[in-house]
């Protein structure tokens, strides 16, 4: 299976991730609906968006900008195994 490429269906894809996110926080908050669990919920939020950032930005414009990731798999492999020297 290839990369998707139409423009619609990108859209469609990124609208259904941030539903499923809506969906699963706000069951997430009325399973325990309390102000610690919400502030729990946005700093998980916010330390994984900061992760997938350092994964496919920080590393390719800062550490090593000759590797290209193709996924987390990707960045996990090179994080682990194939790490260049600095």
């Amino acid at each position: 299976m290839g990369d998707i490429e139409n423009p619609k269906l990108l859209w469609a894809k990124g609208l259904l991730f941030a539903a499923l996110g809506t969906m699963a926080g706000a069951m997430l908050l009325m399973e325990a609906p309390n102000v610690t669990v919400a502030i729990l919920l946005l700093i998980t939020v916010w330390a994984f968006c900061r992760a997938y950032y350092f994964a496919f930005y920080v590393i390719e414009h800062y550490v090593d900008s000759t590797y290209r990731f193709a996924g987390l798999w990707d960045f996990f492999r090179y994080a682990i195994g194939s790490r260049r020297a600095p």
